[in-house]
């Protein structure tokens, strides 16, 4: 019913900047909160940032000044600029919608995305 498909992972140098995206496709009446996570290998699965219906952003201390969230209502997306990357940012980076209602007012929680993978080089 409601596929989320992101883009935008890439290899980069440390130093450089990527933007993700998150588009929700399907019979969307409203989105809460969307939020943006990565995985390293071998590592549990962090909360990068989060962005709620009012545009309240939230960050991980290791990303603050340097990630940006944003959203897009009319576009049901979801977008993190990522600059002055570092070897320890490289990780499959996965969005996620906590709550939202269908057309049909059906609510859905935690959806998530295939994840977009993300290589820094030193």
């Amino acid at each position: 019913q409601v596929q989320l498909v992101e883009s935008g992972g890439d290899s980069v140098q440390a130093g450089g900047s990527l933007r993700l995206s998150c588009v929700a496709s399907g019979s969307l009446w409203s989105i809460d909160s969307w939020l943006w996570y990565r995985q390293a290998p071998g590592k549990q699965r962090e909360l990068v940032a989060s962005i709620s219906k009012d545009e309240t952003a939230q960050y991980a201390e290791s990303v603050k000044d340097r990630f940006t969230i944003s959203r897009d209502g009319s576009k049901k997306t979801v977008y993190l600029l990522m600059s002055s990357l570092k070897p320890e940012d490289s990780a499959t980076y996965f969005c996620s919608i906590d709550r939202l209602i269908l057309t049909n007012f059906r609510e859905l929680v935690d959806v998530w995305g295939q994840g977009t993978l993300v290589t820094v080089s030193s």
